[in-house]
């Protein structure tokens, strides 16, 4: 409730605008075997109705049986939980289609052939209005650009379908783990998919709120790589929004508007929504034993499945697929819309300990109108989805 009530969802939900006839899609390897006893539990924890439909798809492969002894498939059930049950959260009316593929993520790109082969079957067969990718390597860590962008066929087929492709940026603000893992780079990267052009990269924000999801302060950029509470719960990591420019793509035509901050490049993120770990998505699992347990999920990858819900009503509400989402956001930024909500604070600069030195990495700072550490901004969903009214409107 305190999140429906910081994005402005309850007078849209009293429209009857919560998703309802449209799907949101989650694209995670291997899955959680306890995903739909854990969604019901959670429902009856916030007193949420179940979704329409939750369905499990395998159409790459089928997955191995869950091994609870193998780290990749407990974080991959840990993120396919928090995934689900955030997206469900925002727009409890849509129905739910979970993806699952049969091979790890990789940080030189294992299992994203995959991935994207899953996603282009979704597309291809109609199934679903929105997708949400929590996954993404820095640009760097593919074997060559060439095979990055071998992997962009699922997005092409998207715009043409007009389904709306989000990403997570990552959390690590403008770092980036290196192709051999237990380190980060040093300099400025982002990732993929989040830079791809045909994609809404989203990105973190810390909100301040009362108990009841009024806000104390503006939401700032989420930033606890120097948190000493964080690092004991979730590691010393250099937890960050990430933003940055591109080193694959050039400036798409909707950032014209914003090429004296982008350049060139491709900058992201375009959105971000709530994301730090000191105003953690409650989740409920139980795959790693019964009878389960409530725990918080945080992360750019909690930002991008809220970010789904908000676009799942929007279509609703307007009736028709928003696809490519991107240039509606840079028009009503440049028009200064309502509902999108500024984030001048903050920044996505890191510091970490590395090879027994403190590595500072230094990024970019929030700022009025769009900026690399929260794009546009954040949302206001009531007022979002009446500026994309009035943008369709004839």
């Amino acid at each position: 409730r305190q999140v429906q009530s910081a994005y402005d969802l309850p007078p849209l939900y009293a429209r009857g605008l919560d998703g309802r006839g449209r799907t949101i899609v989650i694209v995670d390897s291997f899955g959680s075997p306890t995903i739909r006893h854990d969604l019901r539990v959670f429902d009856r924890g916030f007193g949420l109705p179940g979704p329409p439909s939750l369905r499990v798809l395998q159409p790459v492969g089928k997955v191995p049986p869950y091994d609870p002894h193998d780290p990749d498939m407990v974080d991959a059930a840990g993120e396919t939980t928090s995934d689900v049950e955030a997206a469900h959260a925002i727009a409890p009316g849509a129905s739910i289609l979970l993806v699952e593929t049969p091979v790890a993520e990789t940080l030189t790109g294992g299992g994203f052939p995959q991935f994207v082969a899953a996603e282009n079957y979704v597309i291809r067969h109609h199934l679903g209005d929105v997708i949400s990718q929590s996954f993404g390597i820095p640009e760097q860590n593919f074997p060559s650009p060439a095979a990055l962008l071998a992997l962009r066929y699922a997005y092409l087929s998207a715009h043409r379908n007009h389904v709306t492709v989000l990403a997570a940026t990552n959390d690590f603000g403008v770092t980036g783990p290196t192709k051999a893992g237990g380190m980060f780079r040093t300099h400025p990267v982002v990732d993929w998919p989040a830079s791809d052009p045909l994609v809404t990269a989203v990105g973190g924000t810390t909100l301040h709120l009362t108990a009841g999801g009024g806000r104390i302060s503006p939401d700032s950029a989420w930033n606890e790589s120097r948190s000493a509470v964080v690092a004991r719960y979730a590691g010393a990591l250099p937890w960050a929004s990430s933003g940055g420019v591109s080193a694959i793509f050039d400036r798409p035509a909707y950032q014209e508007p914003v090429r004296t901050i982008v350049g060139d490049r491709r900058g992201i993120p375009d959105v971000a929504l709530s994301a730090s770990f000191s105003g953690a998505s409650l989740t409920f699992e139980s795959f790693t034993g019964a009878p389960g347990i409530w725990k918080p999920a945080a992360g750019t990858s909690v930002a991008t499945p809220y970010f789904a819900g908000i676009v799942a009503i929007a279509d609703q509400a307007l009736h028709t697929r928003l696809g490519l989402l991107n240039p509606a956001l840079y028009r009503l930024e440049q028009q200064r819309a309502p509902g999108i909500v500024e984030v001048t604070q903050g920044s996505n600069s890191v510091s970490f300990m590395q090879n027994g030195k403190t590595v500072t990495v230094t990024g970019y700072h929030a700022a009025p109108g769009y900026n690399l550490v929260t794009g546009v901004g954040t949302i206001d969903a009531a007022r979002f989805v009446h500026d994309l009214q009035r943008l369709r409107a004839p």
